[in-house]
């Protein structure tokens, strides 16, 4: 293409003309733009050389931010940092001339094709080895990310943008958040997110192990092929960089223990966790280059390594191992394990169960209950008799129950592996939890608290075993236990969205929705791809006659994911509003088997409820409602002094047509929990069905008392002669 003059270039771009002093830079190509302004090629007329302009964008940086930056990049010597020539000024201010470099960014390459290993680590040794040197003159450059890393074509790599760089400063008071990101003016915001360490998106003052978690960021997408949560952005992907641990981050089976261990100890969450300098990443990748295991998969052991006996794994370093690591002592060990297995073979037990707990902890993320699986079947492969992998599948089987899919043959598995757990070694706390999420489920809540109570002796700290011992408080109607374990849990996890959700389903229950609401609220903001949340902050919506916000809400959660319990809500809302037939379909795909939870007997009841308004569908909903009482009986076996399970069987069986059944039933739940709204309301209804009005009318009373939501009581069709008795008013 011709040469184009600056001023003739910057016409046509919209923007003021701008020149050297001298008039010797004839600008050419645009190139992109940097955190302060648009970069161009350019020619020197002067040097007879190629060149690279950065000038400033109105609105951004000021002359002295140009100038800052062009002196930190001017005072970086290592090769890889792009060099400054000079800083230039013309009648609209000033401008950086910089080398030309020639290549393709990181952003660019990734958007190609997949990059070898051996390629992609030699890459990230070269990134860490220049940053060594940033680092050492004090240096940060707070901004590393695929499109400010180039390769040239001969295999080298240059760091580009050294615009957020700041001298590091241990009395330093000035800090780097979210917002002074967008305040830079820069053009690839989502990009500069996803490479934040956590600590920076809360506003904390930069070190290198900020740049450190950057480029462990970027290790895991040459490696993976993929940011990890590529498909959030804004609020929602910071949200999730601050909240969560690259531990729970999805690895192929293709990649080796010791090159994953290098990624989360890159990108700990924690910077203190963190691997400190560039200089132990560079070692680390330098040790990894050339090793067998490295691209090896963490699959069994090939036949020639060396096998101890069953025995000898089941009372040797395994099972002490496995005691550790659910007593939170893996720090302790880590060092010691690594030492002895990364040297003989690509497998480490001590990996694979830690991701497999971690997964679990995002029970409603989609796949994570398989990912937490496939670690745990890997420990099994090695060692048939690991107690903890044996009983991480048992909590497995029992969290498939009580989601989505509440089959009851995921409750025998979990039964069956706790059992197993326990033979094995009874002095695993994570044995005795498996045995406590399998009772409670059952419904035998005491013997749940009992095996919680063991586990907890065995390691006070343990994450699964209070929450599990939070649930069944909560599921006991023991309210101020629940909330002292809940608060005693969240002093030593304030970062774990599943005690701020059990606190907001205390709240919830007690009818202070106030308080729920805002623990919902903040268990999103902890988690923003959990949908459960979002459910249980409609829920809490509509029970202030808020549909309309809790409709939002839903649709929040529904873009996220499809979910049982999000339809479930959304066909209450709807039904609320009474639109039945949208109501109707959208309780159709809370049963439904590939979006919703068909072994759940309260979906069926809501379509029973939903389809006794639509005309032509009143034997569809009596067959509705069998089905929900069938499942709920099952439940009912298993706990005859749940006092919403006795209720709701009351009122199925009304409605399925076995009123004999009914009396018995709503007459043992009120006595159970006269206090509880809901139990009420439930048995004011039956009674009406039953033609029992003074029952029906002084239990719907007493409902509205306790704050059952009016609506709902004008909602029910079964209810409308009710209303209109003149008692109904007299409250």
């Amino acid at each position: 293409m011709a040469a184009t003059t600056l001023p003739e270039a910057n016409k046509a771009s919209g923007q003021a003309p701008r020149r050297g002093q001298s008039g010797h830079y004839e600008l050419r190509a645009r190139l992109g733009e940097g955190g302060f302004g648009e970069v161009h090629e350019a020619w020197d007329t002067r040097l007879h050389r190629s060149v690279a302009l950065k000038a400033i964008r109105h609105g951004g940086a000021t002359d002295t931010d140009l100038v800052r930056e062009a002196r930190l990049a001017a005072s970086l010597r290592h090769a890889a940092f792009v060099k400054v020539h000079a800083v230039e000024e013309d009648e609209a201010g000033q401008f950086i001339v910089m080398e030309l470099v020639h290549g393709r960014t990181l952003k660019d390459i990734l958007q190609d094709v997949p990059v070898p290993l051996a390629t992609a680590l030699d890459w990230v040794r070269q990134v860490a080895e220049a940053m060594r040197d940033a680092h050492a003159s004090g240096l940060v450059h707070g901004d590393i990310k695929p499109s400010n890393v180039m390769v040239q074509d001969d295999g080298r790599v240059r760091i580009l943008d050294f615009g957020l760089a700041l001298r590091q400063d241990a009395l330093a008071t000035e800090t780097v958040s979210l917002g002074d990101v967008a305040a830079t003016g820069q053009t690839d915001p989502q990009g500069t997110i996803a490479y934040m360490a956590p600590e920076r998106l809360q506003g904390a003052t930069p070190d290198p192990r900020a740049d450190v978690y950057a480029l462990g960021v970027i290790l895991y997408e040459l490696v993976c092929g993929k940011r990890p949560f590529a498909t959030l952005h804004g609020l929602a992907l910071a949200a999730a960089l601050v909240q969560t641990s690259s531990d729970g981050w999805d690895y192929p089976d293709t990649l080796g223990t010791p090159l994953i261990a290098l990624i989360r100890a890159m990108t700990a969450r924690q910077p203190e966790q963190r691997l400190e300098s560039m200089d132990e990443v560079a070692e680390r990748i330098a040790g990894l280059t050339g090793k067998p295991d490295v691209t090896a998969p963490r699959a069994p052991v090939a036949a020639s390594a060396p096998v101890l006996s069953r025995r000898a794994v089941r009372i040797g370093a395994a099972t002490a191992l496995a005691i550790a690591l659910a007593g939170g002592l893996w720090w302790q060990i880590a060092p010691r394990i690594g030492a002895l297995t990364q040297t003989t073979v690509p497998y480490s037990e001590a990996i694979e169960m830690e991701q497999g707990l971690a997964a679990l902890k995002q029970i409603d993320v989609p796949k994570s209950l398989d990912e937490a699986e496939a670690h745990f079947d890997r420990v099994l492969a090695h060692n048939p008799d690991s107690a903890a992998a044996v009983a991480g599948k048992s909590i497995i089987s029992t969290l498939r129950y009580i989601g989505d899919r509440m089959d009851e043959t995921w409750l025998r598995k979990g039964d069956a592996g706790a059992q197993q757990a326990l033979k094995l070694n009874d002095q695993l706390a994570l044995s005795h939890i498996a045995l406590g999420w399998v009772r409670d489920t059952q419904g035998r809540r005491d013997d749940a608290l009992a095996a919680y109570e063991r586990a907890l002796r065995l390691d006070p700290s343990n994450f699964y075993a209070l929450w599990g011992k939070a649930q069944t408080l909560r599921h006991t109607r023991r309210y101020a236990e629940a909330l002292a374990c809940i608060a005693d849990a969240a002093r030593r996890f304030p970062r774990e969205r599943a005690f701020t959700d059990e606190l907001g389903a205390v709240y919830y229950e007690q009818s202070d929705l106030k308080a729920a609401e805002q623990a919902f609220r903040r268990s999103i903001a902890l988690q923003p791809d959990a949908v459960r949340s979002y459910a249980n902050l409609s829920a809490a919506l509509m029970r202030q006659n808020r549909a309309d916000e809790a409709l939002r809400v839903l649709q929040q959660g529904l873009q996220v994911r499809p979910s049982g319990i999000l339809y479930t809500n959304l066909g209450n809302i709807l039904f609320l509003r009474g639109d039945y037939v949208a109501a109707a379909e959208a309780f159709e795909n809370a049963v439904s088997p590939t979006r919703g939870s068909p072994g759940s007997y309260q979906n069926w009841a809501n379509l029973a409820d939903t389809l006794l308004w639509i005309p032509g569908r009143g034997e569809e909903a009596r067959q509705a409602y069998e089905k929900a009482r069938v499942l709920l009986a099952k439940h009912l076996e298993r706990s005859p002094n749940d006092v919403v399970l006795v209720s709701r069987m009351g009122l199925y069986a009304v409605r399925s047509g076995h009123k004999d059944e009914a009396p018995a039933l709503l007459t043992r739940a009120l006595a159970m929990a006269p206090t509880s709204a809901d139990v009420q309301f439930r048995a004011g209804l039956a009674y009406e069905l039953l033609g029992d009005r003074k029952r029906a009318l002084a239990a719907i009373a007493a409902a509205l008392r306790l704050g059952y939501p009016v609506k709902y009581v004008e909602a029910e069709p079964d209810l409308v002669a009710l209303r209109r008795d003149p008692a109904y008013h007299a409250d």
